[in-house]
């Protein structure tokens, strides 16, 4: 495996600067996609969308803030000011953790979660559109695995074998049980 090495060139080759150009262009494109499709069809933009998954994975599909800032990928003052919209939109309710700590904790409501199962089968067709159908098997693992190692490098903790919810198959596809057979047509 490449370590960091205080050796290494100042540049990439030119061969590491073609790859990295198509994974910069990746990172910069896709969440934009994806992005729009969801603001189109369900009024959500990605990171609110992430939000309702990571609560609807949850046990009583309640978190705490500071556990679904870290699964939904975001900043505490970011995980606040979605909530807040989703909160508006009568998707997430916000109260004080039960645990009586000085803690609050997100809730995904009955029409949060009737929102997560409708919004789900649009999304799922266009990361199977824009990712899954564009590679074949093969090329989907690589970049799975490739993804994962990069994922590890920037911080352990939220590689895919590290946590379940928000990462993996079930994430991709936007929530687990209802959502997951709405999708399938059930």
């Amino acid at each position: 495996m490449p370590s960091a090495s205080t050796d290494a060139p100042a540049r990439l080759s030119e061969d590491q600067q073609r790859s990295w150009s198509s994974v910069a262009t990746l990172l910069m494109t896709l969440p934009a996609t994806l992005d729009a499709q969801l603001r189109t069809d369900a009024g959500l933009n990605l990171f609110e969308y992430h939000v309702l998954v990571a609560l609807g994975e949850a046990p009583d599909r309640t978190l705490g803030m500071s556990d679904l800032a870290a699964l939904s990928r975001g900043s505490l003052s970011r995980l606040s000011h979605a909530v807040g919209r989703l909160e508006r939109a009568g998707l997430v309710e916000r109260s004080a953790c039960s645990s009586g700590r000085r803690r609050m904790e997100a809730r995904l409501t009955g029409a949060g979660w009737d929102k997560l199962v409708a919004t789900a089968p649009g999304h799922v067709r266009e990361v199977r559109r824009l990712v899954v159908d564009a590679l074949d098997d093969r090329q989907l693992e690589a970049l799975g695995v490739a993804a994962d190692v990069v994922v590890r490098a920037i911080d352990p903790a939220l590689a895919c074998g590290e946590r379940v919810s928000g990462c993996g198959p079930l994430a991709a596809s936007g929530a687990s049980g209802a959502v997951e057979s709405a999708q399938q047509g059930r």
